[in-house]
């Protein structure tokens, strides 16, 4: 069931520094294009450099964009009608096309299973994921990482019901996690490489070998019917920001670190594990999606058992 409007605002106002007055619902004929980014990713440094609003004019459009803290908050918006296009992870959509949200998949970032991880503090006495049993563990409901702390437990022989669950976004996650409030934390780059060089975070598992960690770019189904496009504009303007940032990942990092507070060091050390690469979505990866799906439906995380190839935009990315 969609959430309403009056209640999307309460819940993201809480979530996010800028206040969403200024967002325009806007109708078909406006031809504008409003994007929901993460403060960190490819998204942003699109926005910094500017050149999607350049390319855009050719063809009649306007941008306008809003920030998130995370995936789910984002799809939130997406589904009260606030956005047109984001990115995410891959369980916010999951749990967005189970609340009946009308999104489309667009396109995806091939797999980055080193970007997301399970971090104890430097001094904690825990070794493994089997010792999770019974403990604390924090991380941002219905994000990408739900699904690894899922699988991790699954590969150590626990359940999710082993654990205690701590539904926190990731500047709540990191607090708690620095004051010993939990004693896990699942969390994905850049705030994974942050926790690692400020306060010397231990990794306890990465997403290699149990998840992909896809980056998928999404939209509303109003925007893939009827503006295909601008669809195909911004999708070769994120292909070039791609391109520059695999590259030339020192100068991605130095472009991101005033937007995101974070040092350009630890950026690179994310930046270097994310992938790069735009492409449409394959059978492989429709597959993987819906597995996760599947998972989220038996464990009750979701209501109703969804199809991921129902979402897909069909052809070129």
């Amino acid at each position: 069931m969609k959430i309403t409007r009056r209640a999307f605002t309460a819940v993201v106002a809480g979530a996010i520094a800028t206040p969403l007055t200024h967002v325009r619902l806007a109708g078909a004929a406006d031809k504008v294009v409003r994007i929901g980014y993460q403060k960190y990713g490819t998204l942003v440094l699109l926005k910094g450099k500017g050149t999607l609003e350049k390319k855009l004019e050719l063809i009649g459009y306007t941008v306008e964009w809003t920030e998130f803290p995370g995936g789910p908050q984002l799809l939130e918006a997406l589904n009260a009608g606030a956005v047109d296009f984001g990115s995410t992870g891959e369980t916010p959509p999951i749990f967005a096309q189970a609340a009946n949200a009308p999104l489309v998949y667009i396109a995806h970032e091939p797999p980055a299973p080193r970007g997301e991880a399970i971090l104890v503090p430097k001094d904690s006495p825990i070794k493994s994921v089997a010792e999770l049993k019974g403990k604390k563990v924090a991380f941002n409901k219905g994000s990408n990482v739900h699904y690894l702390l899922v699988k991790a437990l699954e590969e150590a022989g626990l359940t999710y019901e082993d654990v205690e669950p701590s539904f926190l976004a990731p500047a709540d996650g990191r607090a708690a996690f620095e004051k010993g409030a939990v004693d896990a934390w699942v969390i994905w780059d850049p705030f994974q490489a942050a926790a690692e060089v400020a306060v010397e975070a231990r990794e306890l598992r990465n997403g290699e070998g149990i998840v992909p960690n896809h980056q998928f770019y999404l939209g509303t189904k109003a925007l893939v019917d009827g503006h295909a496009e601008a669809i195909d504009v911004l999708i070769d303007a994120i292909s070039e920001i791609d391109e520059w940032t695999k590259s030339d990942t020192a100068a991605a990092a130095a472009e991101l670190s005033p937007s995101v507070g974070i040092p350009e060091p630890v950026l690179v050390k994310a930046l270097e594990r994310q992938s790069y690469g735009i492409k449409s979505l394959d059978d492989t990866v429709v597959a993987q999606q819906q597995s996760i799906a599947d998972t989220f439906f038996k464990l009750k995380l979701i209501p109703k058992e969804v199809t991921i190839a129902d979402v897909v935009r069909k052809g070129k990315a």
